[in-house]
C-alpha cells in the first residue's frame, strides 16, 4: 500500500505544496500547487505577504483533499532567519519582515555595540551575515516586542498555523545566530547581552517531532481529515541535506538555488578562529548532525540579472541564458560572489559591470558574457570553499553532490566539476521537499533510519555525473580568481 505525505516547501522566490508517495522502497513527488512568495516593498521596506502565503497553503490543501487519498502527515520547510511575532491572541503582528530589508544594517551596529563578534561566533558557530535573525530582532520597536507573546521562524509559523502547537524546530532555530549548538538551546549569554526575552522565542524541538493533528477548523475548511503535523526539518537546506543521495564518507554537498549552500556533515560543530575568519557556519541537520557549510550567493545573481533584462523588450528564459553563456568567451571577467553589493536586489548587471571596472577587467559585453561571468565565478568560488572546508576538517573531499533547482543547470554543474577537479553528481532537484517528506516518514515509523531514507532517494532518482575537464584552463583561472578575492 502506498503512503502519502504533504510537504509545503517555501523558497524565497516561490512556494509549492507537494504530494509525496512512498511505495515499494521508492518515493515519487507530485506538485499540487505552486505560488510566488517574493517579498513586497511597502513604504520602502521589504515585507512578506504572510496572510497571502497562508491562503496559498489552504488552496494547496484543498487540491490535496480533492485527490481523495489517505494522507499521513504534513510539514513545512522554509528559508532561514525570518520570523513572525504573535500577540496574546495568537495572531501574527504585521509586518513580517524580509531578510533583504535595509534595516539589518542598523541591527548590525546595535549588536556590535553590545557584543563582540568573536563572542557571537563562539556562542553560535554561525557565520556573520547582516540578514541573520540576531541583527533583525534588535531593530524591532520595543512596543512590538513587548506585546509579542511568541516568535516563530517562517516554516515553524506554518506548522503552528496547521497544528496550533508553537515550536521552533532545531535546524531552523540554528540559523538565527541565537542558538548554542554545544549547549543545544537558545543562547542565554546573547539574550542577556541584547536584552531579549527568552520566553518570546518559542521552545526548540528536534527534527522529526510530531506536533499533533491538523487543527479541526482548518481540516474542515480544506476538506482533509486531521492528519498529523510534523516539524520535520523546517529549514529548507536542512531538509535538502537530509535527502542527499550519498553513502560512505568524504563527500560534500551543494544545495544549489537562490543561495548556494556548500558543506559537509559533521558529528560536532567546528567553532574556532579559522572557521570564524573563513566565514563558515555550523547549522544543525537531521539527527542533531552539524552542517558545516558556507552560505554563498548563488543563482540569485542570474535571477536578479534576468529580472532586470526582462524589463526590456526581450524576455529571456533561463535555458536561453544558459545557451548564451556557453557561446560566450571563457574567463573574460570574474567577480567575487561574496562581495556585499551582490546581496541586494535591483540592476544586478550594473553591479557586475561596476565590480569588473573597479578590478581592471573588461565589462561583460552582452547578456551571454555576463551570465558566463556569473557561472565561472560561482564555480571558482565553490573551489575556494571546498579547499577551505578540507583544511577545516583535515580530510580530502572525493565527490560533490549537487541538489536543488540548480542541479538542472548542466553548464554550471560541468564548470563546477572542472573547477573542483572531482566528480559532481547532480540531482534530485526537489531535495528540500524529499527531505521534508522522508523525515516525516521516519517520525511516523514508516522508514527505519536516515540511511534507509537516503537509500530510497538513490533508488528513486537517476543522478547525472559530471567529470572534470580542461583542468589547466581552470587552474589558471583559479589563480586569477584567488587574487581577486584576496
Amino acid at each position: 500500500m502506498p503512503t502519502h505525505y504533504l510537504a509545503c516547501d517555501l523558497g524565497a522566490d516561490s512556494g509549492r505544496l507537494i504530494l509525496g508517495t512512498l511505495e515499494h522502497g521508492k518515493i515519487s513527488l507530485e506538485e499540487l500547487h505552486r505560488f510566488p512568495t517574493g517579498a513586497t516593498k511597502v513604504a520602502g521596506a521589504l515585507h512578506w505577504e504572510f496572510d497571502r502565503l497562508l491562503n496559498e497553503l489552504k488552496t494547496g490543501l484543498k487540491k490535496a483533499a480533492a485527490k481523495n487519498l489517505p494522507i499521513a502527515s504534513i510539514s513545512t520547510d522554509s528559508w532561514g532567519v525570518d520570523y513572525v511575532v504573535y500577540d496574546e491572541r495568537g495572531l501574527p503582528v504585521s509586518p513580517v519582515w524580509c531578510y533583504r530589508d535595509a534595516r539589518t544594517a542598523q541591527g548590525v551596529e546595535v549588536v556590535q555595540e553590545k557584543v563582540a563578534w568573536p563572542v557571537i561566533f563562539a556562542e553560535t558557530g554561525i557565520q556573520f551575515m547582516a540578514l541573520n535573525t540576531i541583527y533583525q530582532v534588535v531593530t524591532e520597536p520595543a512596543e512590538r516586542l513587548a506585546k509579542g507573546r511568541q516568535l516563530l521562524l517562517i516554516g515553524d509559523a506554518f506548522n503552528f498555523f496547521c497544528s496550533g502547537v508553537a515550536r521552533n524546530e532545531v535546524s531552523l532555530a540554528s540559523t538565527t545566530q541565537l542558538y548554542n549548538p554545544v549547549h543545544k538551546g537558545w543562547s542565554k549569554k546573547l539574550f542577556d547581552a541584547l536584552g531579549l526575552r527568552e520566553d518570546l522565542f518559542a521552545p526548540i524541538c528536534p527534527s522529526g517531532t510530531k506536533l499533533g493533528p491538523l487543527k479541526k477548523n482548518l481540516a474542515t475548511e480544506v476538506g482533509l481529515p486531521q492528519i498529523e503535523v510534523v516539524a520535520s526539518c523546517s529549514h529548507d537546506t536542512g531538509a535538502a541535506v537530509a535527502a542527499v543521495p550519498a553513502s560512505g564518507e568524504n563527500w560534500a554537498y551543494l544545495s544549489s538555488g537562490t543561495w548556494s549552500l556548500m558543506g559537509v556533515e559533521r558529528p560536532q560543530p567546528v567553532i574556532n578562529d579559522q572557521a570564524r575568519n573563513l566565514g563558515f557556519t555550523n547549522e544543525i541537520g537531521f539527527g542533531d548532525s552539524v552542517r558545516l557549510l558556507k552560505n554563498i550567493v548563488g543563482l540569485w545573481l542570474i535571477q536578479e540579472s534576468r529580472r532586470y533584462w526582462n524589463k526590456g523588450a526581450k524576455k529571456y528564459e533561463f535555458a536561453e541564458l544558459e545557451k548564451l553563456a556557453v557561446a560566450a568567451a571563457p574567463f573574460a571577467s570574474l567577480i567575487n560572489p561574496d562581495d556585499a553589493r551582490f546581496l541586494s536586489p535591483d540592476d544586478m548587471p550594473k553591479k557586475i559591470a561596476d565590480f569588473c571596472r573597479e578590478t581592471g577587467q573588461p565589462v561583460p559585453a552582452d547578456v551571454g558574457a555576463c551570465v558566463r561571468c556569473i557561472y565561472e565565478s560561482l564555480a571558482l568560488f565553490y573551489r575556494v570553499t571546498l579547499r577551505r572546508t578540507e583544511r577545516l576538517i583535515g580530510k580530502k573531499i572525493e565527490r560533490l553532490h549537487i541538489v536543488g533547482g540548480g542541479s538542472k543547470d548542466a553548464t554550471l554543474n560541468q564548470f563546477t566539476a572542472n573547477a573542483l577537479k572531482i566528480p559532481v553528481l547532480a540531482g534530485p532537484t526537489e531535495c528540500a521537499a524529499l527531505g521534508n517528506i522522508l523525515v516525516q516518514a521516519i517520525a511516523l515509523g514508516h522508514v527505519e533510519s536516515h540511511a534507509a531514507a537516503r537509500k530510497i532517494v538513490q533508488d528513486s532518482f537517476e543522478l547525472k555525473t559530471f567529470t572534470p575537464q580542461d583542468s589547466e584552463q581552470w587552474d589558471a583561472a583559479a589563480a586569477r580568481f584567488e587574487k581577486l578575492i584576496g
